[in-house]
Formats: structure tokens, C-alpha cells, sequence
């Protein structure tokens, strides 16, 4: 049977109108979007804000997928449980890609994404919680990290049970009896913890069939790298000799203004790369400004030094150690010796530089201009012929109070009449019985009797 001319004509028309329609069909689908971001180090506080940061990103441009791209073997478990909880409550979709190793602190963020993939030989697993030794840490913190396991597996449809076993011992026959859970790429796939496997991003995105989509990959920004930067311990100590120099210089120099001010901006520089990561906790900074405090009552208030400014050199020092440590409330189960001794040195050779630079240039300082426009450098020896227009030999032995708080300088009234004065021995209170002793061009030389 023919077909009718008619009908061809027909079908011709169609398949035309169809070709026309496709361009607005194409137009209107918008193509996905998928933000890559890499870890690849210890979860800390750095690597939690660096996640942060990323997906705050991640939904000001869109994305419609977010894959995460883990190699790690670990790190701090409050730090990995913020990020697991963010993972959790992201409202895309959100995968991982171990390429290699997703060990303790990594299997628990693995668990919080909605897909994982792996690269041939990787594994995930091994998440007892250790302390800095090495040694497994107490019962508590291991009953916490098994409560997480399973609830993030049971959350994403994972054998919670299996979860569970990568904290502690398993007895399931059909894994390795008595050990700690560790699965590898083929083991993931059989038990369900892994949904496929890839060499690379180009093939985690083959299999979610996202090859045709526009890759974005995070890049920290100019403010986040001045943030690491400043993060280096051999910064910090060079940030400590500038406040500790910049506030001994203006205390020698009051009224320069440029030490003060370097000392501000170092001490700056120092708090808020720690403060922003989550290293300087804010009891910490707390016990800095207590222990400056301190030490300024020392200086300008309390006579002579004794608790307050032993205390206040000890607060600081301890609380400059504690913000480069990351810490839990004094908690140093999880603060490595190295971590430790970094932040030690770097703290000390901060006050050994700042006192070396005192030492070596405080000549240099004291006959400088600036010097000359605060400090007289003249003197006027009587064995040179200078004279006073008014002689206080005659006060000589006798006796009076302090008019006002001498520290070492201010002013004595004796027999109704004010004198200025100078104290022998550093501090004399206001009031304290005083007694003359000698006099100098200017001022009287007094010491404090009972």
C-alpha cells in the first residue's frame, strides 16, 4: 500500500516544526553547575573553615552539586563533627571523592555526604579517637564518635552497624574479627559504603552523568591566604618581638606614638588569623588583656614588682602559647607534642628576639632626634658653676610626708611648704613619712622613715 503525497507532506511539516522548537527547548534548560572543593591535610579548625568558607561560596554562585575531593588521615574530632554537621544540613547534594585515604576524623565527614566514590586502592575506616600520644582516648570520647558513626550512616542510609565497627573492634565473622574496621574500595562497594569508583573528578562526574557540567573549583581568596599566612609559627614569633619591643620602646618614650602603634598592629596581625580559625578561643584572648592589665598596674600604679606583675608576664605568656593551640577548654588530650613545642618556641623567641632588639638598639634609640625632642640630655653640675637661685641645704635631716604618690619622682611637704622630690629607694606611697637625705640641682633626695 502507497502512502498518500498528503501524508508526506504532512510528516515534513512536523519534523520542521519540531527542528524550529528545539533551540527554545535547549535555551530553556540551564546548565548544571558543580563546585569542587579539595581537602587534602589534618582536619583542624583551618581545614573547618576552609569547608566553611567553600560552601558559603557554593551557594552564592548556585551550585547545583557539590563534590568534595578528601584524602586525610584525620584529624580533630570537633572539628570534623561541625563539618559533618554542616555536610548534613547542606541542601544540595553533596559527594565525595576519597582518592585514597579517608581515615578517623576522614570516614566520619565520608558518612555525612549523600554519595561516595573512591579511586582504586583507597579506604575508609580506622575511626577510634586517639589522643596525642597515639593511645586510644578515654571511654567517653570513643562512645561519642561511635554515636556519631551510626547516626550519620543511618542518616544517609548506610549500615550504621558497620559505621559503628570503624570505632571500635568488630565481631562480625564476616569482617576482620577483633580489629578495627578499615574497608577498602572493593570491601565499600560490597557493604554499601561506596557507589562507585573512579580514577579521577572527570570520572566521578561520568558517573553521575555531570560530564557536560560547568566545573567551578574553590579558591580561597587574598584574605584567606593573608589568614594562613599569618597562621605560621615563625610569623607569629616575629609578630611577639614587635608588640613586646613596640610597648617597651613607647613605655621608655612616651609620646613618639610609632611604637605603640607597631605593637597594635602586630598584636592585630597576631589574635585575628587564630581568632577567625577557631584557635583563640575567646577565654584565651581574655586572659591576655587580664595579664596586660596586670602588668600595666604594675608599672604605673603598684609600687615596686611583686605579684601583679609576675602574674600578669605569666598570664601572658601562657594565654600567647594557648591561642596557637587547639585545645578544648584546657583539654590537651587531643594537642600534639609538636603542635605543642611550635607553639612554645615560637612564643619564647619572640621575648628572647624582643629583648636582643631592646639591647642592641637601645643606644641607638636613646641618641636618636626623636630621643632629643622628649628627653633632656643637658646637665648643670654645680662643679661647673651652676647654680640654684634657691639652696635646700638647710632642709637637710629634716623630716616630712609625701604631698603626692612618688614613683620614684613627686612632691614632699615639709614645715607647710611643698618641695619637689625624688625617692631614694624607687616608691614612696602618698602621706608615708619621708626625710631628707640630699639635694640636687632641682629636686630633694628623700628616703621613707617608720
Amino acid at each position: 500500500m502507497k502512502t498518500r503525497p498528503k501524508h508526506w507532506h504532512l510528516m515534513w511539516r512536523a519534523t520542521l516544526f519540531c527542528l524550529l522548537l528545539l533551540p527554545f527547548f535547549s535555551f530553556g534548560r540551564q546548565q548544571q553547575k558543580v563546585f569542587i572543593m579539595e581537602v587534602q591535610a589534618e582536619i583542624d579548625p583551618r581545614t573547618n573553615r576552609y569547608i566553611k568558607q567553600a560552601l558559603q561560596e557554593a551557594t552564592q554562585i548556585g551550585a547545583d552539586h557539590v563534590l568534595l575531593v578528601l584524602d586525610t588521615f584525620g584529624g580533630a574530632l570537633q572539628d570534623a563533627d561541625e563539618i559533618r554537621k554542616r555536610l548534613l544540613e547542606y541542601p544540595k547534594p553533596v559527594y565525595v571523592f576519597i582518592n585514597k585515604n579517608a581515615a578517623s576524623a576522614g570516614a566520619l565527614i565520608s558518612l555525612a555526604c549523600d554519595s561516595i566514590y573512591m579511586a582504586p586502592g583507597a579506604n575508609i575506616g580506622a575511626a577510634t579517637v586517639v589522643g596525642a600520644d597515639g593511645a586510644a582516648a578515654p571511654g567517653k570520647y570513643q562512645s561519642y564518635m561511635r554515636s556519631i558513626m551510626r547516626s550519620t550512616a543511618e542518616a544517609n542510609g548506610r549500615n550504621p552497624h558497620l559505621a559503628e565497627a570503624m570505632v571500635e573492634a568488630s565481631v562480625d565473622s564476616t569482617l576482620s574479627a577483633g580489629q578495627v574496621l578499615t574497608l577498602t574500595t572493593t570491601e565499600a562497594v560490597k557493604y554499601g559504603f561506596c557507589d562507585g569508583v573512579a580514577t579521577n573528578v572527570a570520572g566521578v562526574l561520568k558517573l553521575l552523568h555531570l560530564q557536560g557540567a560547568e566545573v567551578i573549583r574553590y579558591e580561597p581568596g587574598t584574605a584567606e591566604m593573608i589568614v594562613s599566612f599569618f597562621l605560621n609559627p615563625v610569623i607569629s614569633g616575629i609578630l611577639l618581638l614587635v608588640i613586646i619591643g613596640g610597648l617597651y620602646f613607647e613605655l621608655q618614650t612616651p609620646g613618639i606614638g610609632f611604637p605603640l602603634l607597631a605593637a597594635i598592629v602586630a598584636g592585630v596581625l597576631y589574635l585575628v588569623p587564630y581568632y577567625l580559625t577557631g584557635l583563640a578561643e575567646n577565654w584565651e584572648v581574655l586572659l591576655l588583656i587580664v595579664g596586660l592589665i596586670l602588668i600595666a598596674l604594675e608599672v604605673f600604679v603598684i609600687p615596686g614588682f611583686g605579684v601583679a606583675g609576675i602574674s600578669g608576664i605569666l598570664l601572658v605568656f601562657v594565654s600567647l602559647v594557648l591561642i596557637m593551640l587547639n585545645n578544648q577548654d584546657f583539654d590537651f588530650t587531643f594537642v600534639g607534642t609538636d603542635a605543642l613545642r611550635k607553639s612554645l618556641l615560637a612564643v619564647v623567641a619572640g621575648m628572647v628576639g624582643a629583648a636582643v632588639l631592646i639591647a642592641l638598639t637601645w643606644n641607638r634609640l636613646a641618641s636618636s632626634k626623636a630621643m632629643d625632642q622628649v628627653v633632656l640630655k643637658n646637665t648643670f653640675d654645680s662643679r661647673e658653676g651652676y647654680r640654684s637661685s634657691n639652696t635646700a641645704a638647710h632642709l637637710i635631716g629634716k623630716t616630712g610626708i609625701a604631698h603626692t604618690r612618688m614613683a620614684p619622682s613627686g612632691r614632699v611637704l615639709i614645715e607647710d611648704t611643698l618641695y619637689d622630690a625624688q625617692a631614694r629607694d624607687g616608691f614612696i606611697d602618698k602621706g608615708e613619712a619621708i626625710q631628707v637625705i640630699d639635694q640636687s640641682t632641682f629636686a630633694l633626695r628623700v628616703k621613707k622613715v617608720s
